[in-house]
């Protein structure tokens, strides 16, 4: 099972043989694996695992906030040792920034495994059909997840057509952005076929889930690159049936407080990685990395100026950013910190017990409702021109929880469709969504000018070339075509 395990990884794992050697669990290799439900559970359990291995595979870690830094809600230390930081800041990111090496081995390590049940699940000889019809829906939806943080972050990226080794996997070539589409696409199909409306457990997705990713994932083909314009109906299709359907799978927007929305476990979790705090897998971009030197944080990351200063106050500003520090028994302001700045709040951690710590339970969130209602108001309003009545309920329900005002009526589509990006740049601040509306939007540029001068300064002029980010060097060295 190893032997076959590392050498179908080889081209995307040539950095990490010796952790794969020694812990393989939750692994599962080839067809005569895949025999029975347990091993499609088990399979299944190596996917999940695969986007949780603190620092090395996944997103427990700080690299997905690293990576998506170009955007205007996140910056990094203007020294110390953070120069891996800055290059995503800057958009002069380099093949062997390390930062990179969580989000794109973490997605191919669970691509192999998905890919090795939804190829050989036919094989099983026991189980139920109805619990290995949801066991490859679940695949389906990590293996599309997967490719979708693959393809947003490098372009073009290569697909994995199996599980079992062959020299031809070390010559793949890369597939456009159009073609990985269709593939993310077909897997959520099937996976919104067989998945349940109820969650086999909170970390695991249910159909709304499901129609939620494809509606952001229409969201997205509607923009840059591909520029299917046609998408923005599907997109707003798809979100409001689970808007419509809410009450189903067990989802709505969080009103007992903004902070507890992060600590995971409520009715905002569409689909959320839950962590364990140990050392098999945790969250390591709560606690120390969000907190300034100053409290002996680390400052890997934090709001650039602007955005700070143009956040809408009010409740939802005040639970998002932290201003205040204590520091030896007396309390300071963000401007007295060392790097003069702002802190997330939400990423700090709000249990009882010390806060500075790299090592925590705390979720990952994925998606949240919040993301199902604007990305419908956005989708509607550019479909067809004009928004309606519910995409203005959609926008104005988180407006309402974050204590602002609804948006004025009888808006234009466009202009309704420019709040609404600007909503979802205050409610999901810091969490890795501004980027990429920035890239399917083509503002990348537009809002990385006029930065506070206290703020780091990109490196040059940034294109479209910008948007996607270098092929690991490890790999595109065992394989050229990369």
């Amino acid at each position: 099972m190893k032997k076959i395990y590392i050498a179908a990884l080889l081209l995307l794992t040539a950095g990490c043989s010796k952790e794969l050697t020694e812990n393989p669990r939750g692994l599962v290799g080839g067809a005569a694996a895949l025999s029975s439900q347990a091993g499609l559970e088990s399979a299944l359990t190596g996917a999940y695992g695969s986007l949780m291995v603190p620092w090395t595979s996944g997103f427990t870690s700080v690299s997905q906030i690293a990576m998506t830094m170009g955007g205007d809600d996140l910056t990094t230390h203007p020294g110390s040792n953070k120069e891996e930081f800055r290059e995503f800041d800057r958009f002069n990111v380099t093949s062997l920034n390390s930062r990179m090496t969580p989000i794109w081995l973490g997605c191919y390590k669970t691509i192999q495994s998905t890919t090795n049940i939804i190829n050989n699940y036919t094989q099983v000889l026991d189980g139920n059909q109805t619990t290995v019809q949801t066991i490859v829906g679940e695949a389906s939806f990590l293996r599309a997840l997967s490719y979708y943080w693959l393809t947003r972050l490098w372009g073009e990226v290569p697909i994995i057509p199996s599980e079992q080794y062959s020299p031809e996997l070390l010559t793949l070539t890369k597939s456009k952005p159009a073609e990985i589409y269709k593939l993310i696409e077909a897997d959520l199909a099937r996976a919104e076929e067989w998945v349940p409306n109820k969650k086999r457990d909170p970390g695991r997705p249910n159909k709304g889930s499901v129609k939620a990713l494809l509606a952001d994932v229409y969201l997205t083909e509607a923009g840059w690159p591909l520029k299917d314009q046609s998408k923005y109906a599907l997109a707003a299709a798809k979100a409001k049936e689970v808007i419509d359907h809410k009450a189903d799978y067990s989802f709505d927007l969080y009103q007992d407080g903004f902070l507890k929305i992060f600590a995971g476990g409520t009715v905002e979790d569409v689909f959320t990685l839950f962590t364990r705090g140990q050392w098999s897998t945790y969250n390591s971009f709560y606690g120390l990395s969000t907190m300034p030197e100053n409290e002996g944080g680390w400052s890997d990351f934090f709001p650039e100026l602007k955005f700070f200063n143009n956040f809408p106050a009010g409740s939802r500003k005040d639970a998002t950013f932290s201003t205040e520090f204590v520091v030896s028994g007396d309390t300071i302001p963000w401007q007295q910190t060392t790097t003069k700045h702002p802190y997330y709040k939400k990423f700090t951690i709000q249990q009882a017990g010390d806060k500075a710590v790299y090592m925590s339970n705390n979720p990952v969130i994925m998606i949240r409702y919040a993301h199902v209602l604007l990305i419908y108001a956005e989708a509607q309003a550019r479909s067809a021109g004009t928004p309606n009545a519910d995409a203005y309920t959609a926008v104005n329900a988180v407006r309402q929880r974050a204590g602002l005002p609804a948006l004025t009526a009888n808006m234009t589509g466009a202009d309704f469709a420019a709040a609404v990006v600007n909503e979802r740049a205050w409610e999901f601040a810091g969490e890795w969504n501004r980027w990429f509306d920035l890239v399917r939007l083509d503002q990348v540029a537009a809002a990385n000018a006029g930065k506070d001068p206290a703020d780091l300064q990109p490196a040059g002029a940034i294109s479209q070339a910008s948007y996607w980010m270098p092929i690991p060097g490890v790999d595109a060295l065992v394989n050229p075509n990369l």
